[in-house]
């Protein structure tokens, strides 16, 4: 489902020239419950928002479902990113004038869905993710368990065939955050969906199915459970 070939990503910080991926291969394949980990700074972040369209590569290709990514424009990216994949962020980033409801159903509005199925899937979800009875609260009246709750079901709203996870538990308590992680392995079962987190929570490593390990930019080690 994802191929990433030979991936470089430079930054250029004033004159000094920041190698944060040195030629990465990864190969993903469509159910996968990943986990890329490493220390800060070892890439980890960078490469997600790669295969998350957030960012493009200095060199190298990524291909997701055939269709090579690296080569799209903004506009191409941003219609990419809303079709076929979903996000879910250690800050939650819910929009916080807007309630649990509104949270998760406002991307299937942008997808000229009609407003019967956008409530039947919106509630289907919510319940789904354990806050039946919860979609009029506001993030503020929420946990940040719940908050999280949300932040997957909007993820999912969309039915991706990929959800990408930038330390979804780093913001939690261990118990709640053992909780969510149970969550994703549940929808990932019952759905297909493909997860990749960027973590270095080992609570998060040992729920993978797949480890891969980066340090300096590079892959040094790919277990498989």
């Amino acid at each position: 489902m994802i191929k990433v070939d030979n991936v470089k990503k430079i930054y250029h910080v004033g004159k000094i020239d920041v190698n944060a991926l040195r030629g990465v291969n990864l190969e993903v394949d469509k159910g996968e419950f990943l986990s890329i980990a490493g220390p800060s700074g070892s890439g980890k972040t960078t490469l997600l928002n790669l295969i998350g369209c957030l960012d493009k590569c200095t060199t190298g290709e990524i291909f997701i479902n055939k269709d090579a990514v690296s080569g799209k424009d903004k506009d191409e990216l941003a219609l990419f990113r809303r079709k076929n994949l979903g996000f879910v962020f250690q800050t939650f980033n819910l929009i916080p004038v807007l309630t649990a409801y509104e949270n998760v159903s406002f991307s299937l509005s942008l997808l000229n869905i009609d407003g019967k199925e956008i409530k039947t899937r919106t509630m289907d979800l919510l319940a789904e993710v354990g806050l039946k009875t919860m979609e009029h609260r506001f993030p503020r009246e929420l946990s940040g368990g719940q908050q999280q709750r949300v932040a997957i079901a909007r993820a999912l709203i969309k039915e991706p065939e990929i959800v990408l996870a930038d330390e979804p538990t780093a913001n939690l308590d261990s118990t709640t955050g053992g909780e969510i992680l149970k969550l994703m392995k549940e929808l990932n079962k019952k759905h297909n969906t493909t997860f990749i987190f960027s973590t270095h929570d080992k609570m998060v490593m040992d729920n993978a199915d797949r480890l891969v390990l980066l340090h300096d930019g590079k892959i040094t080690g790919d277990e498989r459970r």
